[in-house]
């Protein structure tokens, strides 16, 4: 890491989280970021349901929401890149502040809440950052929504002809009653909506499940029957957790997932 690197972190640090998170995005989307020359190196390439990443790491859904900085982060050299969570429609999410570092524990507390431009803003943008190399769409659902299944299929409807993966993201804990569609019963009735779906696009989009780390055998159990009774392609393991045991930080006591060293 360089000088000017380092200046840049420890400037990112001083700034309040979700304030740090922004201004690292503009950074990217107006070339303010020197990235370095990515050579791949075959022996890493990687083939994942049916898609083939130059390498098998990937960045996870949360940071680039709205699909603003799709290029510059394909010229970073991950090996996918996942947008959202996207939902039908566009919410602010939970009131600010909504995202915490845990310095003690290298780790974050986040109750942002789906916030997000909603599916039909972000599906232009894939459109038009397709070729980015592989790109992924994290389904989510609105917070007031009266049929959460519906608005999976809503946004894969929008979304799916322009990326290459999607997760259904049953599993955020900052959602209230979302994780009760992790039931086998309540799955089954997600994944059937969104196939149907996926079944008319013009392309094959791979299918991910993404589930919490809290569940029990039981659940678990329930979640894998599900999935296999579906023929989704896979489960992303894991969202961020509930549990907060053994940290040390005084802000350890935030609500929201918990993500990072502890998990």
């Amino acid at each position: 890491m360089n000088l000017s690197e380092r200046l840049g972190l420890s400037l990112l640090h001083r700034l309040e989280p979700e304030r740090a998170h922004a201004l690292s995005l503009y950074a990217l989307r107006a070339g303010l970021v020197a990235l370095p020359e990515v050579h791949p190196l075959p022996r890493l390439a990687t083939r994942v349901a049916g898609l083939d990443l130059p390498n098998p790491l990937g960045l996870a859904a949360g940071y680039d929401k709205n699909a603003v900085a799709l290029g510059p982060l394909a010229r970073a050299g991950f090996g996918f890149v996942e947008v959202g969570a996207a939902t039908p429609r566009p919410q602010p999410g939970n009131p600010a502040p909504r995202l915490f570092r845990l310095n003690e524990d290298y780790a974050v507390i986040n109750r942002m809440g789906f916030n997000n431009d909603g599916a039909a803003a972000i599906a232009p943008r894939l459109a038009r950052a397709r070729g980015a190399g592989v790109v992924g769409i994290n389904l989510g659902a609105n917070k007031d929504s009266p049929d959460m299944a519906a608005d999976f299929a809503e946004v894969l409807r929008l979304c799916g002809p322009h990326v290459d993966f999607a997760t259904v993201n049953v599993s955020s804990p900052n959602t209230p009653g979302l994780r009760g569609l992790q039931a086998g019963a309540a799955l089954g009735e997600v994944l059937a909506r969104v196939l149907a779906v996926r079944a008319g696009l013009p392309h094959r989009v791979a299918l991910f499940v993404k589930i919490a780390p809290d569940l029990d055998e039981a659940g678990l159990a329930g979640v894998a029957e599900a999935a296999e009774a579906a023929r989704v392609d896979g489960i992303v393991a894991t969202n961020t957790t509930l549990a907060r045991e053994g940290l040390a930080s005084p802000l350890a006591g935030q609500a929201g997932g918990l993500s990072g060293r502890p998990l």
